[in-house]
């Protein structure tokens, strides 16, 4: 599915890509509207939020990058995955990340 920005996304930064297995230390799960079913947590020494269903016994159920794409208004996203109000998509420079929802419009 393609997917135009409507809105500028700024993100929060780059993080590394943690592989399946690696131990999440959870700190709660969010109430904000924008992350429900996301956990607060820390990722290897990384303040970061992860997918419930990314989880397992306390592990990352499968390899995760948290680093949200950084797009301006106009811009076009193929996307790979949807996890609750968020989509995985990549972007025309071959960079992948998170980014809103409520930020992009279907093509």
């Amino acid at each position: 599915m393609r997917v135009k920005v409507t809105t500028p996304h700024l993100g929060e930064g780059q993080f590394p890509t943690f592989p399946k297995s690696t131990p999440v230390n959870l700190i709660g799960e969010t109430s904000d509207d924008h992350f429900l079913h996301w956990w607060a947590c820390d990722i290897d020494g990384h303040s970061t939020y992860v997918p419930e269903h990314y989880l397992h016994d306390g592990k990352l159920y499968r390899d995760y990058n948290p680093t949200e794409l950084v797009q301006q208004t106009g811009d076009v996203l193929q996307v790979r995955e949807i996890a609750f109000a968020w989509l995985y998509a990549t972007n025309d420079k071959g960079v992948s990340g998170w980014i809103p929802a409520e930020v992009v419009v279907s093509l």
